[in-house]
């Protein structure tokens, strides 16, 4: 992808990434899909972020050590100072097309050098496929802020 708002790695999986299954353990590919998605959000932040939420992983498959690792993020809506990156993960063996196996959005806000949160340039869907994801983003938040709301709540009657 050549977008401003998106990114693409490409990398094998390696022995070290094993889990006790034989298979690539969740927690690298939550680690791969961290180092994307900053990655992602430092390029359109054009400064440092941090995470600030991250919704809805899924792991649709199992990835294979030795696999061909395709990663591809994107920002899919922003706020005055936070950026929804979405992120897909894609694997294949060299004899097979790639397979999505991950996938999930993450949310960042970007920050000055102080750590105090700073305004980010505004990020406009085009594409029907863009609308979409944007869509979803926003019904992500609106679910975050409940969830917020809620264990507040709960929390707070102790």
């Amino acid at each position: 992808m050549n977008n401003e708002n998106a990114i693409t790695f490409q990398f094998i999986s390696e022995p070290a990434d094993v889990n006790y299954g034989g298979k690539v353990h969740g927690g690298e590919v939550m680690k791969w899909i961290d180092q994307i998605a900053f990655a992602c959000a430092r390029n359109w932040a054009e400064s440092y972020c941090v995470t600030v939420y991250v919704s809805g992983i899924q792991f649709h498959k199992p990835i294979n050590i030795g696999d061909l690792i395709k990663m591809n993020a994107k920002v899919i809506y922003t706020g005055s100072t936070s950026m929804h990156i979405a992120v897909d993960v894609h694997a294949r063996d060299f004899e097979t097309e790639y397979e999505k196996k991950t996938n999930c959005v993450i949310v960042f806000v970007a920050v000055d050098k102080n750590g105090k949160p700073r305004k980010v340039k505004k990020w406009t869907p085009v594409t029907d496929h863009e609308i979409k994801m944007e869509d979803y983003a926003k019904k992500l938040k609106s679910l975050q802020d409940h969830i917020e709301k809620e264990t507040a709540e709960i929390l707070n009657e102790g």
